[in-house]
């Protein structure tokens, strides 16, 4: 499968990835000079910014060739064009009309190939009243509802809602233009035929929500935090860092007033039963806490678990990276860039027997594959790439 990436910073990169990972050869369109956006985005190798450097560059485009495109301009659309004749699949992020000021819209791209399949990725769809809004990706977030839910539990009731760190809704989107295409895919090899896929962003994260969505819907319900998230318990603070434990069934509490070795507290008629702890859930909160920080995320997970109790940890990226079960399942792999050598990469979150994923190429130097694909593969000659440099066209 031959895979066109117009598109910049994470949804696109990351649906292209996967797509990449799973053995499409994808050629990742950068515009000339500057670049994916996603280049000027720390964390950089070192610290030391650079378009060569950025870690979340890196990391978002392995495995993909890459060259430089202006679609702008009349000669770069046409060799745009004879890239679309070639391709089997097209991911564009630009904004809705964008694509069709270029003369470049699907219907115009399914005359040049009628089995594409164009997938276009934008804050709020190419229809709706919202259409043509633009959004970054704490705006699409919350306009997805997942802030108003974030912190959950009962002790963050009265807390501003909260974006989760890094870019949730932008791989959430990726990875359902990734399935999205795999069924467009599965559609062509049955009809023959393209299609045009349209994600949007903000639906893409409700769709991780929809139980909520429906109850408000169905029933007149506005879920609040206290309501979804943990009524007591939850994620804690202990004595070097926190943790996660959840005693909603009474057996669990039982178990858990037994492994703190019965306090005073615990048989107050506040706690009684599940409804009591709910209720008084901000007050067992503190008095859990007071416990909880004496011990360590080790002991307590450890320890709490022997004792039946559902303890977990809160990892840290530090904790995950030295984690002895990732280093025996191979998860962390070292990949060799030109521009930062080896270095540690997260690689798939799947393991097949047969097939087994594997690093390609490291993520390509702004337009490292312009010769191969523009004069290997579309046949113009050597001479006009340094003609077509100078005319802002790659």
């Amino acid at each position: 499968m031959k895979v066109l990436e117009l598109c910049q910073a994470v949804a696109g990169p990351y649906c292209t990835k996967l797509l990449a990972d799973l053995g499409a050869e994808v050629v990742k369109i950068e515009r000339p000079g500057g670049g994916d956006v996603a280049r000027s985005l720390p964390p950089f190798f070192h610290d030391i910014p650079h378009p060569e450097r950025s870690g979340l560059f890196l990391y978002l485009n392995t495995n993909k060739l890459g060259v430089t495109l202006n679609v702008a301009t009349a000669t770069g659309k046409d060799i745009f064009q004879e890239l679309v004749k070639q391709a089997d699949i097209l991911v564009e992020d630009n904004p809705p009309q964008w694509m069709t000021k270029q003369g470049l819209d699907y219907e115009s791209l399914q005359e040049i190939n009628p089995r594409l399949i164009m997938t276009s990725i934008t804050p709020f769809g190419q229809t709706g009243p919202y259409r043509d809004y633009k959004a970054y990706p704490l705006n699409v977030f919350h306009c997805g509802g997942e802030g108003y839910l974030t912190p959950g539990g009962v002790e963050n009731v009265g807390r501003p809602p909260l974006k989760v760190g890094g870019f949730l809704v932008e791989y959430d989107s990726g990875l359902s233009a990734a399935i999205a295409i795999l069924a467009a895919l599965y559609w062509r090899r049955k009809s023959g035929g393209g299609q045009r896929i349209d994600i949007s962003k903000q639906e893409s994260l409700m769709a991780l929500n929809r139980l909520d969505m429906v109850r408000s819907a169905n029933e007149g319900e506005v879920i609040t935090r206290a309501k979804q998230g943990v009524p007591y318990g939850g994620a804690l603070p202990c004595k070097d860092g926190y943790t996660v434990f959840i005693t909603w069934e009474s057996v669990q509490w039982d178990r858990l007033v037994a492994f703190m070795e019965n306090p005073e507290w615990a048989n107050d008629d506040k706690f009684e039963d599940y409804a009591d702890r709910v209720k008084h859930g901000e007050l067992l909160n503190a008095l859990l806490t007071e416990w909880l920080v004496n011990h360590t995320q080790e002991e307590l997970y450890h320890e709490g678990q022997a004792a039946g109790v559902p303890f977990a940890m809160v990892y840290t990226s530090k904790d995950l990276v030295d984690s002895a079960h990732l280093k025996a399942r191979g998860f962390f792999v070292e990949i060799d860039h030109p521009k930062t050598g080896k270095v540690k990469y997260p690689s798939a979150p799947y393991q097949f027997s047969e097939t087994p994923w594997q690093v390609i190429r490291p993520a390509p130097l702004l337009g490292e594959h312009n010769e191969e694909i523009f004069v290997r593969r579309l046949g113009h000659r050597r001479e006009e790439l340094a003609k077509l440099g100078a005319a802002g066209v790659i």
